[in-house]
């Protein structure tokens, strides 16, 4: 197992996209890539075996939802993330900002990230993963368990540390992901606090590496051994919402915490954005973040989306999207999306996508998923995500193929996103 590091490859002819390799102690990932959300654990309805075999390079977990059920010390113990699950390569963890968000301001709202309601395919700030209100401080945010309303908190340092215990790759600072109803003056209050996390994140990050080391001053609570003595990458969080003075404001305070030595390891681009707005906002924050840092866009999801943060310089990607859509029977193809439960699939005895290379496609019909859909059965979430996670997977290694060939453009019109 090596250390964490990051190089371009190839760049973009008057553009900020950018092809690369992120090398993390369990593995490299030619970047760009899309990274399937395992939320707890777990790529939902897909075996590890089966998110390896789409293309998957690395996987992204949830930190709120891992502390709630079965608890990071369980984790921990397990050996780390990715033996817990049996996921042999890289793996990221998110820092339990967006679940801030999602119990707090977007409460029974169904806000998606671009600020509209759910019909996006974003990450969506669902009631239903919810669970109580949450209430934001400046020392952290309080909030109750969804699963059995008891009282918790999280701060920057125990976001930290649990992140340590679930022992992921790479981890991301704590950050407020505030609403996109909010105003610019509170859009300004949570990025500043955000940044006052984001030292706190270093502080904590430094004081266990230190610890493993043998060298920190015995002034922090216990932290569960850790799998590996080699401390994960922890990346910080550039917010602003869809305000272009903030967004750049924010790029640049996180890029002052990236000093040759020490600082952060790379950068997550969170927060909400205006869907038509969503590709300046990138190049506004991509244009002042350090260019041999890499670049995570946290919970984006839909084709067009991704291709554009690929031309403005994100290198990485998680959202639930696929998988999700896949549940509910929306389906990814070449143009958009299909709903399979549409009865005119009922006797279509074509596969999903002529050309696609996946075991749904190689294997099964429409009218089959049609019917494991009307008939409610567990295997058609299975099928329908397999197929939805090698869309875009398939998309995103193809997008890199014509950044080192030289042909993204003419790729990128192909493709749908003009």
């Amino acid at each position: 197992m090596g250390a964490f590091s990051f190089r371009v490859n190839a760049k973009l002819a008057g553009a900020l996209g950018r092809a690369g390799t992120l090398e993390t102690p369990h593995g490299t990932i030619e970047t760009p890539a899309f990274v399937p959300v395992a939320t707890k654990a777990t790529v939902k309805a897909l075996t590890p075996e089966q998110v390896a075999s789409l293309g998957a390079q690395a996987v992204l977990a949830n930190t709120y939802h891992l502390y709630l059920q079965p608890g990071s010390e369980v984790v921990a113990k397990a050996g780390g993330l990715g033996k817990f699950m049996r996921w042999s390569g890289p793996t990221m963890t998110d820092s339990g900002g967006f679940q801030v968000f999602s119990l707090g301001a977007a409460f029974g709202k169904r806000l998606s990230k671009f600020g509209s309601k759910s019909d996006s395919v974003t990450e969506v700030f669902d009631e239903e993963a919810a669970g109580k209100l949450a209430r934001v401080d400046e020392d952290g945010v309080t909030f109750r368990s969804h699963r059995d309303g008891s009282e918790h908190r999280f701060t920057p340092e125990r976001s930290i540390e649990i992140q340590h215990q679930i022992g992921a790759d790479i981890i991301f600072a704590f950050d407020e992901c505030p609403s996109p109803e909010a105003d610019k003056e509170y859009q300004r209050e949570a990025m500043e606090r955000t940044h006052r996390w984001a030292l706190r994140c270093l502080a904590r990050q430094k004081g266990i590496g230190d610890r493993v080391q043998g060298i920190e001053k015995a002034t922090a609570p216990t932290i569960h051994p850790k799998p590996s003595i080699l401390p994960p990458a922890l990346f910080g969080i550039v917010q602003g919402g869809r305000f272009e003075d903030l967004r750049k404001e924010s790029a640049s305070f996180m890029a002052a915490l990236c000093p040759p030595a020490g600082g952060f390891d790379g950068f997550g681009i969170g927060g909400t954005f205006e869907k038509k707005d969503m590709g300046d906002v990138l190049r506004w924050v991509n244009e002042i973040l350090p260019p041999k840092k890499p670049r995570h866009l946290l919970g984006i999801g839909e084709p067009a989306d991704i291709l554009s943060a690929i031309e403005n310089g994100c290198d990485t990607f998680d959202c639930v999207a696929p998988t999700r859509m896949g549940r509910t029977g929306t389906l990814y193809v070449n143009g958009g999306r299909v709903n399979i439960g549409n009865s005119k699939f009922a006797s279509d005895f074509t596969p999903i996508e002529e050309g696609c290379d996946c075991y749904t496609c190689k294997n099964y019909t429409k009218a089959y998923l049609h019917h494991l859909f009307d008939a409610k059965e567990m295997l058609a979430a299975t099928l329908a995500s397999i197929h939805n996670l090698r869309f875009i997977i398939h998309l995103v290694d193809g997008a890199r193929e014509a950044i080192l060939d030289g042909a993204f453009e003419e790729y990128k019109k192909k493709n749908g996103a003009e």
